[in-house]
C-alpha cells in the first residue's frame, strides 16, 4: 500500500491492473459487453463466479469473513480497468457500496451471513441510501422487528440482488434496514435506461418486514459510503475518459481524407490535445481522493465532490469529442463510440450531478 496521499499504486497493485486488464480484455470485449447488456439480468453470472474466484468480489472485505483485506487502492484499479472496458456488473452496488456497510454496521450474525456468501459471488446487494437512489422510505417497529414502505428509483441491480439495503425515516432518525429481495410486500422491476451497461431498478416495498443495519442514526456513516461510491465511481470515469482518448487517436491515425491522415489536420490536433488535458486532470483528481480514502478520511469530504464532478465532465467531454472525431460513423449503433457517451452521461448524474457536488463542497467548506 502506499504510504501517502499521493495516488501512486504500488508493484502490487500495478500487477493487479495488469491482469485485470488481460482478464477482462478476453472476457469482456465491447462485443461481449453489448451481449451481457441485453439480457435480463444486466451481467453475467458466470463471470460474477469467476470474479469471486479470483478474489476481486472480497478484496476489500476482512479476512475473517473470507476476504483479502486490501484497502481501497485495490478496488480503485479494479474499478477504473471496468470503466475501460464499461464491464456490466453489479461491483459497484455490491463491492463497493454494500459489503462496505453491511462489515461497518453489522451484526456478527449478519456479517457472518451476507460476506462470506458475497465473497465467493452467491450473494449480490442493491443500496438505496442517499444519493444512491431516488426515494423515499420509513420505518417502524422496535428491537428486531422493523416493517418498511416506502417506494425508489434508479437502485444499481435492484432487480437482482438478493438483499437490498435501505435507507428509511424512523421516529429516532434515518436508520439502515436490510430487506430480503423475496420478501412479501416488495417489488421490484427494472427500468428501461439509456446506458444499458448500468442496470437499474423501481423498488417498491409496502410493510415490508426488515432487519436494522446498526443500532444509530445512518447520515454520517451513508454519506461516507457515497463518498467511496464517488470514488470507485470517479476511477471508473478515468477508465473510460482514457478509453475514449485511445479510441480517437488510433483513428485519427487511420482515417484519411485529402490524401492524408485526419490526425495532421490542426482541428483534430487541437481537439486531440484537450482531451488529454482533460483525462489527466480527472486522473489527477481521481487517483488523490483514492488515496485518501485509504489515508486521510478528512480530506476525502472535499476531494470527493472535487473528483466527482471534474470527472464528470471530463468524461462527458472525451466521449462527445471521441464522436466528433469518428464523423458519421461515430453516431452509428454499430460503432462503440455511442456506448461510451451513453456511460458518461449516466456516470455524469449516478450519485448527483456536477452542479449537486460543487454545492456539497460550498457547503463542506462551510461557504453556504
Amino acid at each position: 500500500m502506499p504510504d501517502d496521499m499521493s495516488g501512486a499504486f504500488t508493484e502490487e497493485q500495478e500487477e493487479l491492473r495488469r491482469y485485470a486488464r488481460q482478464w477482462l480484455d478476453e472476457k469482456a470485449p465491447l462485443e461481449t459487453v453489448r451481449k451481457i447488456s441485453e439480457t435480463a439480468e444486466g451481467f453475467d453470472p458466470d463471470h460474477w463466479s469467476e470474479l469471486g474466484e479470483l478474489g476481486w468480489l472480497g478484496i476489500a472485505v476482512g479476512e475473517s469473513y473470507g476476504g483479502s483485506g486490501f484497502g481501497f487502492m485495490e478496488l480503485a484499479v479494479l474499478a477504473e480497468e471496468m470503466g475501460r472496458t464499461l464491464y456490466p456488473s453489479p461491483f459497484l452496488s455490491t463491492v463497493v457500496l454494500g459489503a462496505w456497510l453491511v462489515e461497518r454496521l453489522g451484526t456478527e450474525e449478519q456479517r457472518s451471513e451476507i460476506l462470506p456468501a458475497l465473497v465467493r459471488g452467491e450473494h449480490r446487494l442493491a443500496v438505496t441510501a442517499g444519493a444512491a437512489a431516488v426515494g423515499d422510505f420509513a420505518a417502524r417497529g422496535e428491537g428486531s422487528n422493523w416493517v418498511v414502505s416506502g417506494h425508489a428509483r434508479f437502485v444499481l441491480d435492484g432487480h437482482t440482488a438478493h438483499t437490498i439495503v435501505v435507507e428509511a425515516a424512523t421516529e429516532a432518525g434515518n436508520r439502515l434496514f436490510l430487506i430480503d429481495g423475496k420478501a412479501e410486500g416488495l417489488d421490484r422491476r427494472p427500468l428501461s435506461v439509456m446506458d444499458l451497461t448500468r442496470p437499474q431498478a423501481e423498488i417498491t416495498a409496502t410493510e415490508v418486514e426488515a432487519s436494522p443495519l446498526g443500532e444509530a442514526s445512518a447520515d454520517d456513516v451513508v454519506a461516507q459510503a457515497l463518498d467511496r461510491a464517488v470514488a470507485a465511481l470517479a476511477m471508473e470515469q478515468v477508465g473510460g475518459a482514457q478509453a475514449c482518448l485511445d479510441m480517437s487517436v488510433e483513428y485519427a491515425k487511420v482515417r484519411h481524407q485529402f490524401g492524408r491522415p485526419i490526425g495532421s489536420f490542426q482541428a483534430i490536433k487541437h481537439m486531440c490535445a484537450d482531451m488529454l488535458t482533460a483525462v489527466e486532470s480527472a486522473r489527477s483528481a481521481a487517483y488523490h481522493l483514492a488515496g485518501a480514502v485509504d489515508h486521510d478520511p478528512a480530506e476525502v469530504a472535499v476531494a470527493a465532490p472535487v473528483a466527482k464532478s471534474f470527472c464528470s465532465e471530463a468524461y462527458e467531454k472525451a466521449a462527445g469529442d471521441t464522436i466528433q472525431i469518428h464523423g458519421g460513423i461515430g453516431f452509428t449503433w454499430e460503432h462503440d463510440a455511442h456506448l461510451y457517451l451513453k456511460r458518461a452521461k449516466s456516470s455524469a448524474l449516478l450519485f448527483g450531478d456536477a452542479g449537486y457536488h460543487r454545492a456539497a463542497l460550498a457547503t463542506r467548506l462551510g461557504l453556504e
